[in-house]
């Protein structure tokens, strides 16, 4: 069957840029995804007009029926997946009126929570040198930075295992609804604990996808940068094509590859992460 690369979140922003360069650079069908069909149609429309052929698929990360439903059209119209770009999320604005608890539940549930549900159902379709690229952010470093030494020391613990990050983060939700989170040494910042959530749970599956032995498939969280995108309020200073130069790297990281390897990637390069 075909070869196919499927991108979340990808209508606008980094993800149509990711989508762009892996038209141009992978050789197989990629597929954009977005919650609304309309505007994802407008983004294919755009990348049409420049020549390139991705497809579309709806898929959105919060409704389990919809994973469902693109997890069995991957399968039915391709028997597996090559490559799977996670970066559909969200981050509420710095004037936001919603309450802090408010957002630590939303940010958390989605770029967490709904990533990793999305992953754990589409990680079966993953051909032997599968390549998943979670999309993070710089933020989860200055994040992880801020938690106290004991929350550190959990989060890197590699001897951590998805179902211990989970109550890890529904820790840090359930302080924020009480407003307690930064007196447990917390960082008082829902989007970046999300983020370190993404960062975390690259390096667990990693670690999973090996001690199951599956055929060479590589799992990294990288960092786009601070990037022009309605999400920075278009005070980034990279383009969206300069946003998607890590993501795509570690999409495209070659057969066989010891490193990176369950990494953080900036800038084109494995970082030190917290």
């Amino acid at each position: 069957m075909a070869s196919s690369k499927k991108v979340t979140g990808s209508n606008k922003g980094v993800g149509f840029a990711i989508v762009r360069a892996l038209c141009k650079q992978f050789d197989g069908d990629v597929i954009l995804t977005s919650r609304d069909e309309g505007r994802g149609q407008e983004a294919l429309k755009a990348l049409t007009g420049e020549g390139l052929k991705p497809k579309f698929h709806q898929l959105d990360i919060d409704d389990p029926a919809s994973i469902d439903r693109l997890r069995d059209f991957l399968k039915g119209q391709y028997g597996g997946l090559d490559i799977l770009v996670n970066n559909a999320g969200i981050a509420f604005k710095a004037d936001s009126m919603a309450t802090f608890a408010e957002q630590a539940v939303v940010t958390v549930g989605t770029n967490f929570g709904s990533t990793l549900n999305a992953s754990e159902k589409l990680f079966p379709l993953l051909r032997p040198h599968a390549r998943v690229s979670n999309v993070s952010s710089f933020v989860s470093n200055m994040a992880i930075k801020k938690c106290s030494e004991p929350l550190q020391t959990r989060f890197k613990d590699p001897k951590l295992t998805i179902e211990g990050l989970k109550q890890l983060m529904a820790e840090f939700v359930s302080l924020a609804k009480e407003g307690k989170h930064e007196a447990a040494g917390w960082p008082n910042s829902a989007y970046g604990v999300s983020k370190i959530g993404v960062t975390v749970m690259s390096m667990v599956h990693q670690r999973c996808l090996d001690a199951e032995k599956r055929e060479d498939i590589v799992v990294n969280a990288c960092d786009p940068g601070y990037v022009d995108t309605d999400m920075s309020s278009h005070k980034g200073s990279k383009t969206i094509d300069q946003g998607a130069e890590t993501p795509v790297m570690a999409a495209l990281v070659p057969p066989n590859t010891t490193s990176p390897r369950g990494m953080f990637l900036s800038e084109n390069q494995v970082t030190v992460w917290g």
